[in-house]
């Protein structure tokens, strides 16, 4: 399974490299070659459902990015603030395809052990962007 992961993920950049720059990247874009690659609809009810789910491990992303990521949140072991994490409360978000994907990468396997799904990517980022 994690090699489907990786291979999806290799797949996610390349899309997003041939077809984005960096300053004209969106959250929405990123949404949409998310649901190409996995060929599933966004559901935002379980981008919050995987955001304050603990997954069988110690944290959840709202461990350090809060209930309400319109906010600002506080990583749980080093006390470093977060910038909201919600696009509408904080524009800079997911405007850079590299930084989206190394933050995925490193907070999923955090998170539930493993690199997340684009389907789960797309969940998460649909919900992200209905809060205002």
């Amino acid at each position: 399974m994690n090699a489907t992961i990786g291979l999806f993920t290799a797949a996610f950049l390349i899309l997003l490299s041939q077809h984005l720059h960096a300053e004209d990247t969106t959250p929405a874009k990123q949404v949409d070659t998310l649901v190409r690659l996995s060929g599933i609809r966004p559901n935002p009810g379980s981008g919050h459902d995987f955001f304050v789910s603990k997954h069988g491990r110690e944290w959840s992303c709202s461990s350090c990015h809060t209930a309400d990521p319109t906010g600002l949140g506080k990583h749980v072991k080093t006390g470093k603030v977060i910038q909201p994490m919600a696009p509408a409360a904080n524009p800079s978000r997911f405007t850079d395809v590299t930084k989206t994907e190394k933050w995925f990468r490193r907070n999923c396997n955090d998170v539930i052990g493993r690199e997340c799904t684009p389907e789960e990517k797309a969940d998460v980022l649909t919900w992200l962007l209905s809060l205002k």
